[in-house]
């Protein structure tokens, strides 16, 4: 039995769904990865070359779009620069900062200012990391606890950023083999830790698996098998420019939005807290 709470919704022994959350702050999670996660194929791929500044550009504007859809959330957002107060314990103040210092280092390598483009990815990589930890750190909810979601969260950015970096191949034409490879590796190492941390999901988050399911479907069959086909094609078979650019653009679009729905889902759809957690109740008369 739930009873509603003023402002936060049902609570009780059973589980709940969570409202605090919704599709504006899951935008943050997707664009915020999949924005990164292009800043760093971007670094990779201008890699003993001139980066592509546009990718680079691109990259920053989908982190700028994910950090301005959680901030229409806020309820107070003249309050808004008070997120950036207190780094030292507070993921979302430290993904802020970092947030600051990508864009800066970014922008410095769009422009050509040697060495930056290195530091931009590294950044990268750390503001998704903050998004991983400030999910995490989210107690009480069993589907956002988990370790693996640490991992997951990070692995899925670099996937989504690096299926816009493919599916852009047609015009900038900086792909080399190596990145394809790479780019079909981390959609392998995402499917496996997906499966490995819904695997690990206890009952406390049967709310939960349901959506899950459906997502790690999706993931599975549009997210990890049409990739790989895809890859492996262009690797391996001499085709015409125009099917490699279908290709690149399937395949890429593919794992990148299969990635953003599993994100989204996992933030809007498997939000669910565990209830009360009693595990010795307490009887008059009875000795504990």
């Amino acid at each position: 039995m739930t009873y509603p709470a003023k402002g936060y919704g049902p609570y009780g022994p059973d589980p709940w769904h969570q409202t605090s959350w919704d599709a504006r702050a899951a935008g943050n999670f997707v664009c915020g990865g999949a924005g990164a996660g292009l800043v760093v194929f971007a670094v990779f791929a201008g890699m003993g070359s001139a980066v592509v500044p546009w990718l680079l550009l691109s990259g920053l504007a989908l982190v700028g779009l994910g950090l301005f859809s959680v901030s229409l959330e806020l309820g107070r957002p003249l309050r808004a620069p008070n997120v950036i107060r207190n780094p030292r314990t507070s993921w979302m103040a430290r993904e802020a900062w970092v947030a600051g210092l990508l864009f800066a280092s970014g922008f410095a390598a769009a422009f050509g200012v040697a060495g930056m483009a290195r530091v931009a990815a590294v950044l990268a990589l750390t503001f998704v990391y903050c998004q991983s930890r400030l999910l995490q750190g989210a107690k009480g909810i069993p589907a956002w606890r988990e370790p693996l979601l640490v991992p997951l969260v990070l692995v899925t950015g670099l996937v989504e950023g690096g299926g816009l970096f493919v599916a852009s191949i047609p015009l900038h034409r900086t792909a080399t083999p190596a990145l394809l490879t790479l780019f079909a590796a981390l959609v392998v190492v995402r499917m496996g830790v997906w499966l490995v941390y819904r695997r690990r999901l206890t009952r406390a988050a049967a709310g939960a698996r349901a959506a899950l399911d459906h997502a790690g479907l999706i993931l599975l069959t549009l997210g990890t098998a049409v990739p790989l086909a895809c890859v492996a094609a262009l690797v391996t078979i001499a085709l015409p420019a125009g099917a490699m650019a279908a290709l690149c653009v399937l395949a890429g679009l593919a794992a990148a939005g299969a990635g953003a729905w599993a994100k989204f889902v996992l933030v809007t759809r498997a939000g669910f807290n565990q209830g009360f957690a009693l595990p010795h109740f307490p009887v008059r008369g009875v000795p504990r």
